[in-house]
């Protein structure tokens, strides 16, 4: 039997793979390791950590951050109108942008030019803050939970990225709906729609990690409104009254007959650490299932200008 011919690596390439391992490996764990840090601090105690940080594993394994930030009045709220307004936003925003990104691709459109060049100028040149506010109050979305809705349906950068990508399509698709009789509505929901997935998705990306992040809209506009009250802005409050939270945390769990020396188990920087997880989980959690659209949409949509 003749023997299966081997390649040969030389000592150069082979140190040269160890080399190159050990770099990707380094890049790698540095880009790992922050919120890694995070996550290990959160399973802390606070009388260990204050004394000597964690590495690697939890110093004093303990669940008393997650279960004490549960415990806050509001929390679960603050979910849930987050988780609304993500949810809400995004379908409204992608839908408004991909409608809008599809007809400025059709020379019939009244005032296409003109319309589609101011769109583009409002990605360089804003009202500022204190218009923002008077259109806000005008349109009474004051202490309103469509402020965090209706003002970002409209994103110039989507727009442009959802029409680049449908002037790539074939066009004798369209034409060929057309002759069947569909109107634009039927064409953009039976035909664009299904074929802009991956651009779509790249969007829906965008908007949902937007509107998931987004506190100032609710500092501004719907200040001292607890019902509106999103979880980043409690996340912005707990973060500038960390120490406040943790006393308060303390007095609340002795107040209860539950003092199993919590006072040692519970930190500042503990606080902020594990709601800093906790509004990160989500978008760490769907970005996984969207990357695949992602790239593709963002390397098709940027090919044109």
């Amino acid at each position: 039997m003749k023997k299966k011919n081997k390649i040969q690596t030389s000592t150069s390439r082979k140190v040269f793979m160890v080399c190159d391992y050990a770099l990707l490996f380094l890049i790698t764990l540095i880009c790992i390791y922050p919120f890694w840090y995070i996550i290990i601090y959160t399973f802390s105690e606070g009388s260990q950590v204050d004394v000597k940080p964690p590495v690697f594993l939890p110093r004093g394994f303990t669940l008393s951050n997650y279960k004490d930030i549960f415990e806050l009045n509001g929390f679960f709220h603050a979910v849930l109108i987050s988780v609304l307004r993500t949810v809400i936003g995004t379908v409204a925003s992608v839908l408004s942008c991909s409608f809008l990104g599809y007809l400025f691709t059709k020379e019939e459109m009244p005032f296409r030019k003109f319309l589609y060049r101011f769109l583009i100028l409002t990605m360089y040149i804003s009202g500022g803050m204190i218009a923002s506010y008077i259109v806000m109050k005008s349109y009474g979305l004051l202490n309103n939970f469509w402020v965090y809705i209706l003002p970002l349906m409209i994103s110039a950068y989507n727009i442009v990225l959802i029409k680049t990508f449908v002037e790539q399509l074939p066009a004798s698709l369209e034409e060929s709906a057309r002759l069947d009789g569909a109107g634009y509505l039927t064409v953009f929901t039976k035909l664009i729609l299904p074929l802009s997935k991956p651009i779509i998705a790249t969007v829906a990306v965008f908007v949902a990690v937007g509107q998931w992040n987004s506190w100032f809209d609710n500092h501004i506009y719907t200040r001292g409104n607890e019902a509106l009250t999103t979880l980043q802005y409690l996340l912005y409050n707990y973060l500038n009254e960390a120490q406040r939270l943790a006393d308060q945390i303390k007095n609340t769990t002795n107040a209860a007959g539950m003092s199993q020396l919590v006072s040692n188990s519970i930190s500042p920087k503990g606080i902020r650490m594990t709601i800093t997880v906790l509004a990160s989980l989500p978008i760490f959690m769907v970005y996984p299932f969207m990357q695949k659209y992602f790239v593709k949409g963002i390397m098709v949509g940027a090919v044109k200008g």
